[in-house]
């Protein structure tokens, strides 16, 4: 182990220094990761046990972002910590790079569970990998990515019944029965087993824990199908609200939404937050069962999401996929050890930034290639100025050529259209597009440049204008519009450390 990340390593883990040199173990970690749970329409609400057991007992992100609001690249982006432009895992597709033979070739190899496991640790993942997982193009559920000791791997796209799992290389085949089959308690089930071959005294593990919640079909486990019965989704901010000056798909909803349509945001919104609270069991599960090991105060457990979603934003019914806050903000929470409990910070950090700290915590130094920083700086307060000014999101819109239901839309371009949401469509070849989110002084500004025909541009004030209604494109100072464009170029183009140099003008 090299000497700084030793030092590091002795930093952060003083509970564990037994002399002059540091000669403690590293620490454990979990690693719980949920599909689309938002933050902006009240996703965190119902998981009362993991704010109380994770989040307040140590450090709360207030400013969590993903480089894409879309489920494999920013899973991608987790796994390597890199942004869109470096691990080319463009969209849910095995042509846009989702677990395709390139995604496998050139960047598993270097994904942060090899260096964990090269430093020693064991490791065990179980449930959603990457959306394209298990195709028979890729090789099938024979393929164990490598890095993991125990591989759980879910073939193909979130599902809480009627799955199948690659288990070690093995197909393994689920039904409808709860008591078997549920996704999430299935999941947590794998974790009972796994911590329970764990010893304080052996070597140390990483488990990561991929549940489907809170991904359509939106699913409840049976003692919850009927939780929350009078919730509705907030209709506050740009909920029902017609969006003015903004790109070519957001133009296309339909506002005032119909009856329909909002009656399915509703049905979506209870059911979500439903398939929540099964996730929140497993993770009072993990954290009883670390206690009782013994295991707790040596073992950070992590908790996050993919990305953000939306249920009527400018009359946007469901999905993600969007450039604005609700998509592209996701829950962050950490406990562990030398985390003080009651924390809660507004530094911007990414999903970009989770791999590197991983690494980190092992005692390493983070790769050269990953674009993402430690954040273990954020809550040992060793930091001198902002950690992170500049935040890039990208996305590549999918398109379809026909929709049974929706013929209307056939040959357009678009994807995600539905008649139960009067044929809205979620994405388009045109929803392509690249922003930049900077932190000025007192103001926090967002950039984006979306690739229809002719480039259309989105600007907006976030600390006056959280909800992003006014797009300032035609009316902020021409400096600033250049200085944000220069910013927003010089990100696409980064890789590894240049990735996290300030923007030009402060």
């Amino acid at each position: 182990m090299e000497t700084a990340a030793m030092l590091a390593l002795c930093a952060v883990v003083v509970a564990f220094i037994f002399s002059k040199e540091c000669t403690a173990k590293p620490p454990n970690i979990v690693f719980i990761l949920t599909d689309d749970q938002d933050t902006e329409l009240g996703g965190q609400i119902p998981i009362k046990k993991i704010r109380s057991l994770i989040g307040e007992q140590g450090i709360i992100f207030e400013n969590m972002f993903v480089s894409s609001p879309l489920c494999c690249p920013s899973r991608s982006s987790i796994l390597t910590g890199k942004y869109v432009h470096n691990h080319h895992g463009v969209n849910n597709s095995l042509e846009g790079g989702c677990s395709s033979r390139s995604w496998q070739q050139e960047q598993e190899p270097i994904s942060f569970p090899v260096y964990l496991q090269k430093a020693g640790y064991t490791t065990m993942f179980a449930g959603k990998y990457l959306n394209q997982y298990g195709d028979d193009q890729v090789g099938g559920v024979a393929h164990i990515p490598p890095g993991w000791n125990e591989w759980i791997g879910l073939v193909g796209n979130s599902k809480y019944y009627d799955y199948q799992l690659s288990v070690n290389g093995k197909l393994e085949s689920h039904g409808s029965d709860y008591e078997r089959d549920y996704f999430t308690n299935y999941i947590n089930g794998k974790a009972e087993t796994f911590l329970s071959a764990q010893s304080p005294d052996g070597n140390p593990f990483f488990m990561m824990l991929s549940t489907p919640a809170c991904h359509s079909p939106f699913t409840p486990a049976d003692p919850y199908n009927t939780t929350f019965p009078n919730e509705t989704a907030p209709r506050s901010g740009s909920f029902n609200v017609q969006p003015i000056n903004k790109h070519w798909l957001i133009q296309h909803t339909i506002v005032p939404m119909p009856d329909q349509t909002v009656q399915y945001i509703d049905n979506a919104f209870r059911n979500r937050w439903r398939t929540l609270l099964s996730v929140d069991d497993m993770a009072e599960n993990v954290y009883n069962i670390l206690q009782k090991k013994g295991m707790l105060d040596s073992t950070y457990i992590f908790f996050s999401s993919d990305n953000g979603y939306h249920l009527g934003q400018f009359g946007l019914p469901y999905d993600k996929r969007h450039l604005y806050e609700f998509d592209i903000r996701v829950p962050l929470m950490i406990r562990g050890p030398g985390i003080k409990a009651g924390q809660v910070t507004q530094e911007n950090a990414m999903n970009i930034d989770i791999g590197p700290t991983f690494v980190a915590l092992s005692g390493q130094d983070i790769p050269p290639q990953m674009d993402g920083k430690s954040l273990i700086e954020l809550w040992t307060k060793k930091k001198t100025g902002a950690f992170r000014s500049d935040i890039l999101v990208e996305h590549y819109g999918e398109h379809s050529d026909a929709f049974p239901d929706c013929p209307q839309d056939n040959g357009q371009g678009l994807f995600g259209c539905s008649s139960e949401v009067e044929c809205v469509c979620q994405d388009s070849w045109n929803n392509t597009y690249s922003c930049v989110r900077s932190d000025r002084l007192s103001k926090v500004y967002k950039y984006c440049i979306v690739e229809e025909t002719e480039e259309f541009v989105e600007v907006y004030e976030l600390t006056g204008d959280h909800y992003e209604f006014e797009n300032l494109a035609q009316t902020a100072d021409p400096t600033l519009l250049t200085s944000l464009k220069n910013d927003l170029q010089r990100l696409l183009g980064c890789k590894g450390a240049s990735c996290n140099i300030g923007p030009t003008v402060s």
